[in-house]
């Protein structure tokens, strides 16, 4: 029987026992993690430098891209470099360090996601009074505590999990350190406490969605109003991809979270987390932003401009 005090490392889930599966697994992840930087790169550099796009709204998806950048890079290099190089072993504190910074960016990406509903809802069904519920401090404030929201989240899970002894071992049947997992080679008795954090953490994030999910109702409710057609399509168009990435979100991180043990298995596992993980902050750029008409005009000329200077 083995305890956390002696773990010096875990060793993650290998994608493939053959070396040319685990390359082409490699090439996959190496193309997703290129298209995430390259799309929210690009994002970023076009709302920054461009005095045009310092509104609430993009200063909001300005905030998510960083997040994005950040929960994406948390988790996919490690399983490109164990795939590469055929090596499952992450250090004890690696993998604490994991844990802390991925908690904290999709925590704090959830928290934005629901300001950013928000936004939209004051900016389409109370248009008059935009400007006083969404200055300048109050966006600030908003994004500060949603990233406040993702360090607390972060810390009090962290410093829970890792404080449990370990009696089951350091294998882990995931492809980078998620908590349910690390929670299976824990004592029986010590980590109900860790549980209860979750459950609340899965209830507070189930009220964030039914807050989101209601905002774009009252949203759709005034864009059946509008009398163009166009307007309606357009807004559609623009709502509806956010909805769906807001709801594989939510509902994939929830099961992976709270699947009890008998429907488990490590296909299963990789599955779902790839879902909650990789997925959003790849397609968020294409959801958030590259049906934006103005952004995508600012991206082209950003982009022009520089193959001018080369």
């Amino acid at each position: 029987m083995s305890n956390s005090s002696s773990i010096t490392q875990f060793l993650l889930l290998a994608f493939a026992e053959k070396r040319e599966l685990q390359l082409l697994h490699f090439w996959l992840f190496l193309g997703i993690y290129l298209a995430a930087l390259l799309g929210n790169a690009l994002i970023i550099t076009a709302i920054a430098c461009d005095h045009h796009f310092h509104t609430p709204m993009y200063f909001f998806l300005l905030n998510l891209s960083v997040l994005d950048l950040g929960s994406i890079s948390t988790t996919v290099p490690k399983a490109m470099a164990s795939s590469l190089w055929d090596n499952r072993d992450i250090s004890y504190w690696g993998c604490a360090t994991q844990v802390f910074f991925f908690l904290f960016f999709i925590t704090a990406e959830y928290c934005l996601l629901t300001v950013m509903s928000y936004d939209r809802y004051v900016a389409i069904c109370q248009p008059l009074h935009y400007g006083t519920l969404l200055g300048s401090r109050a966006c600030v404030h908003m994004a500060a505590a949603a990233w406040g929201s993702g360090f607390l989240n972060a810390l009090l899970h962290t410093a829970n999990t890792f404080s449990l002894p370990l009696c089951q071992g350091n294998v882990l049947d995931q492809f980078f350190c998620e908590i349910p997992q690390i929670l299976k080679l824990a004592c029986s008795q010590s980590c109900l406490r860790e549980v209860v954090l979750i459950v609340v953490s899965v209830c507070l994030s189930f009220g964030c969605f039914v807050f989101i999910v209601v905002s774009y109702v009252q949203i759709f409710r005034a864009v059946l109003r509008i009398p163009s057609e166009q307007g309606r399509h357009k807004a559609f168009s623009t709502c509806l991809p956010h909805l769906a990435v807001v709801s594989l979100f939510i509902t994939t991180g929830m099961f992976a979270y709270l699947k009890p043990p008998s429907i488990s298995s490590p296909s299963l596992n990789l599955l779902v987390s790839f879902h909650y993980s990789v997925v959003p902050p790849a397609v968020n750029p294409l959801t958030y932003s590259m049906r934006n008409q103005e952004l995508k005009e600012a991206i082209r000329k950003f982009i022009s401009g520089c193959w001018r200077k080369h």
